[in-house]
């Protein structure tokens, strides 16, 4: 019998370069903001078409959807970067739908990460 060190069974997590978080963090700010004024842009439509029965913004909710779908690319791509616990990331892709929220939950993000990892 040897006297062998036991090995470690802390696992560590590791996340993605600063220069590669920072890249990330950009990508989502501004789809977060281009996201939230396209929400905005989709409420105005929809008082228009709803309530006045005009539909010259009919253009707005496809546009919206797709932006969307890259806003939702792009917070993945941060959360895996930054390994975000999964009910941070479901909260921060959720606040892409709800007027003004995608503003504050970008800001409050960016807070936590530009601390967090000094970017």
């Amino acid at each position: 019998m040897s006297n062998t060190p036991a090995e470690s069974t802390t696992t560590v997590t590791r996340t993605a370069p600063p220069t590669k978080i920072k890249g990330a963090l950009l990508r989502y700010r501004v789809m977060a903001w281009i996201t939230g004024l396209w929400l905005l842009l989709l409420v105005a439509e929809l008082i228009l078409a709803y309530g006045f029965d005009n539909h010259s913004l009919g253009f707005v909710p496809i546009v919206h959807g797709w932006v969307y779908f890259i806003y939702l690319i792009m917070a993945i791509d941060l959360g895996i970067k930054v390994r975000w616990p999964i009910g941070k990331a479901i909260l921060t892709l959720i606040a892409g739908t709800i007027p003004f929220l995608s503003f504050w939950v970008e800001h409050q993000r960016t807070l936590e990460i530009r601390a967090q990892f000094d970017v």
